[in-house]
């Protein structure tokens, strides 16, 4: 039998049309939730981490983490391991995961014209129409960039990227359901030999791709009955050191018979690949209003592998706070606005397990009082020598992440 894959615009009916869907035809309804749980279980990494790329932004650290490319590599994992049975229906983000190389999976999307989704969105949250309209914009907003990051397209609603579009305002629920079934019939979505390999060799690539991810390489992978090709799409400097690592990783791996490397389209493009060490802190916010100071900082902590971004005020330094989770806060005392003390108080307590070094050329020994009573991890004096520096970070990273909820950053490569 064959499999259902929905993605659907918020306030489309997509829960009642898969609800109506599992109990009309009898099968197996596949949620977002529970391939993060699955995910969650079989990789030792945190439901909130593995759900990210779901649901917020990707990060300002994440070309120094690889947290996003880390993360989908467990959950299409799981979608692989699920897609090889039959009689399914995937309901969410993770429907876009499934491959165009597997034939047998019926791709549907949900949408409504905006009034329909907006009446519908006031009445099931209670809220005024305006806000029902950012509402939408906001979770419309996430479904284009989960959907450019895995399907490459710039357009969820693409019709290229599915068999069936539903307009879930202008058809009865019973109606769709009966669409879905009437499409689910015909010849081309059935299952054959070459479809059901497809999902074989996707779950061999989803489990090369998931290995080399814990290893911190993040790679194009396909598999052809075993055959694995793995592309590198980033200029390396030592490309064969690079080839024989990832061969050492992928070939042990179960239904892998022969890998070989190429090079990709954008190998020659100006951007480096790297290696993702974990070890190092990748999740360093910088802040300080002293713009050619803490670009500069930034470059030299990115020559010794550091990730970091730049804030160059205290409010824009809360709010990243929020949005991007960093680890380890390097902070200047004397800006407008909001200053260090208050950005450190604030931070401390509704973050207090992001260290906070304060970095500062202004400061009074009543101010380093102040500042470690409030939980700062070092007090240093502009100008600062590099290397003390980065011990210091090295040290204030390390205490991050052991205190951190759901430490999760050295996950298990055996499970």
């Amino acid at each position: 039998m064959s499999i259902i894959s929905l993605f659907s615009g918020s306030f489309c009916r997509a829960q009642e049309i898969a609800s109506s869907l599992v109990e009309h035809m009898g099968y197996q309804h596949i949620t977002d939730d529970e391939v993060v749980r699955r995910a969650s279980e079989l990789s030792g990494v945190s439901y909130e981490k593995l759900s990210r790329p779901l649901s917020v932004k990707t990060s300002v650290f994440n070309s120094f983490t690889g947290e996003r490319e880390r993360s989908i590599s467990h959950l299409r994992y799981v979608v692989a391991e699920q897609l090889l049975e039959d009689e399914l229906v995937f309901d969410g983000f993770c429907s876009q995961l499934i491959p165009r190389s597997i034939s047998h999976a019926l791709r549907v999307c949900l949408i409504a014209d905006m009034p329909s989704r907006v009446g519908r969105a006031a009445i099931e949250e209670g809220i005024r129409a305006k806000d029902a309209s950012k509402l939408i914009r906001q979770q419309d907003e996430k479904r284009a960039a989960w959907v450019l990051a895995v399907a490459n397209s710039t357009d969820p609603w693409d019709p290229n990227l599915y068999d069936v579009l539903i307009p879930t305002d202008k058809i009865e629920l019973d109606a769709a359901v009966d669409l879905i079934a009437q499409n689910l019939a015909k010849d081309v979505v059935q299952p054959t030999p070459s479809s059901k390999q497809a999902a074989e060799d996707f779950f061999i690539a989803a489990r090369v791709a998931r290995k080399l991810a814990e290893h911190g390489h993040y790679v194009g992978v396909e598999s052809v009955a075993g055959a694995v090709t793995l592309t590198i799409n980033k200029h390396v400097l030592m490309l064969g050191r690079l080839e024989d690592e990832l061969k050492a990783i992928a070939a042990p791996i179960e239904g892998v018979r022969v890998v070989k490397t190429q090079v990709g389209k954008d190998f020659y493009k100006p951007n480096i690949y790297r290696k993702m060490d974990f070890e190092k802190p990748s999740r360093v916010l910088l802040v300080d209003d002293e713009r050619e100071f803490v670009q500069t900082l930034s470059e030299r902590l990115e020559m010794r592998d550091v990730g970091s971004a730049v804030a160059y005020d205290g409010e824009s330094a809360l709010r990243m706070v929020e949005d991007d989770e960093p680890e380890v806060i390097i902070l200047d005392l004397r800006m407008p606005g909001i200053d260090g003390i208050e950005v450190l108080r604030r931070v401390k307590q509704s973050h207090p397990q992001i260290e906070v070094i304060i970095l500062t050329g202004h400061g009074s020994e009543e101010d380093r009082k102040t500042c470690m009573e409030l939980g700062a991890f070092a007090y240093l004096q502009k100008p600062v020598d590099i290397e003390a520096l980065s011990e210091t970070l090295r040290q204030a990273n390390e205490k991050a992440r052991a205190s951190a909820p759901g430490n999760d950053l050295s996950e298990n490569e055996d499970r």
